[in-house]
Parts: C-alpha cells; sequence; structure tokens
C-alpha cells in the first residue's frame, strides 16, 4: 500500500486533467487539503443535490475559503423543485432514481473532462468498500475511461480522525450529534450498526449511492 501523499504525487505527475470529489466529511478534507497542497487550484467537485444540511453548506463555504479551493458545484439538470414536481419526493418511493438524477448523472457528466478522479474511499466505510484499490480503472457510461484514486483506503477512521485534528482544521459539527457518514438530510440519520459506518444511510436500504460503482456503457 502506497503512501497517500507519495501515491498523490506520482500519479499528479501523470495527469493532465485531475480532480477531487469531496463531499467536506473528514476523510474528503484529509485529502482534499493533500491533494490541492500538491495541485492548488485543482478543481474540487461537490455533488451539490439540493437536499443536504445547512451545516453541510456553511460548512463548505467555510473550508473553501480557508483552503483556497477551486470549488465546482455540480448539480442536476433540474432543481430541487422542479424534480419533486415532476417526480415527487423520489428520495421516499425511489432513493436509487433519485441518487441517479441528483449524483450519479451530473458527476458522470463532470468527470468526462477529466483523466484522473481523486476519492477519499476507505475499504473500512462499508462492506460495499471491503475490495477497494488505491488505483482502479473506471469507465463512464460513454466510454470515457479514467483512473479512480482512492489514496486513503487502508486508512482507519481514527487515522482520518486524528490527520484532521494535527492540521488544526474543524470539522462538519454534524459528528458532534453522532452522525459517521452524512449526505442528503433526507436519507442520512445516526448508524443503526456501530461497525458500519455507513449504515445510518438511506434508511438501511442500501449502502451506495451509484457514483462509486462501474458504469455500464450505454446500450445500443
Amino acid at each position: 500500500m502506497t503512501e497517500p501523499r507519495e501515491l498523490i504525487r506520482s500519479l499528479l505527475r501523470e495527469s493532465i486533467r485531475p480532480c477531487v470529489t469531496s463531499s467536506f466529511q473528514a476523510d474528503c478534507v484529509a485529502l482534499v487539503h493533500m491533494v490541492n497542497d500538491e495541485a492548488p487550484g485543482i478543481p474540487v467537485l461537490f455533488l451539490d443535490t439540493g437536499y443536504h444540511f445547512p451545516e453541510t453548506y456553511a460548512y463548505r463555504d467555510a473550508m473553501v475559503d480557508r483552503l483556497k479551493l477551486n470549488l465546482v458545484n455540480v448539480a442536476a439538470k433540474n432543481t430541487v423543485a422542479e424534480q419533486e414536481a415532476k417526480f415527487g419526493k423520489l428520495y421516499q418511493t425511489a432513493p436509487d432514481r433519485c441518487c441517479g438524477f441528483r449524483k450519479v448523472e451530473p458527476l458522470f457528466a463532470a468527470l468526462e473532462g477529466h483523466d484522473t478522479w481523486f476519492t477519499a474511499l476507505r475499504r473500512e466505510q462499508s462492506p460495499t468498500r471491503a475490495n477497494l484499490q488505491q488505483v482502479e480503472a473506471f469507465r463512464l457510461p460513454s466510454g470515457h475511461a479514467l483512473q479512480k484514486v482512492s489514496p486513503l483506503a487502508d486508512w482507519t477512521w481514527p487515522q482520518v480522525w486524528r490527520h484532521v485534528k494535527a492540521l488544526g482544521l474543524p470539522v462538519l459539527p454534524l459528528y458532534d450529534q453522532g452522525y459517521t457518514s452524512i449526505g442528503c438530510s433526507h436519507c442520512t440519520a445516526r448508524p443503526v450498526d456501530p461497525d458500519n459506518l455507513r449504515s445510518g444511510r438511506w434508511g438501511g436500504k442500501k449502502l451506495e449511492c451509484g457514483i462509486h460503482i462501474q458504469a455500464e456503457a450505454p446500450h445500443a
């Protein structure tokens, strides 16, 4: 397993159009700090679903200002109001479809312009990530291929926490309320399984929104 900064430096030397995604959770902040330190101004893609906690938006803005980040807000084609007018509250009736509209489709479109995608994924986060590799090939539905890089793959939650605190950076205040994995407000709760940090997401119906699942090529 390569040390995170060493891996980041190596891949940035090879990359032409890198980016890093961030939900501004603690692991994301640890990674963004590292990547932006090595490549100031790198695009930081934030999936602005319109459903985030107010605390998330406030914290995002504070960290963008503090770390001088090149934030790129990635949003769905339809606003929350437009989507709910057409389909109702999909986060209640069809969470996969909601994630598809507000996360998967917009992010995959944004990634078309990049060749290296840094993520803060870690194996410990959930059973669905247990076999995560630091560097993996990823193909979008269009056929565009890029490197998906998870420098913190083998980090534990205590490691993340110690690292962020050592940098003197604040964390999302929602952690103080018992949340361990923070996404859209309607689909985020405190963990039901203390050994599964993401067990409070989507009411236990699923563990992934879909953006980290290998895309399928479009049907002819």
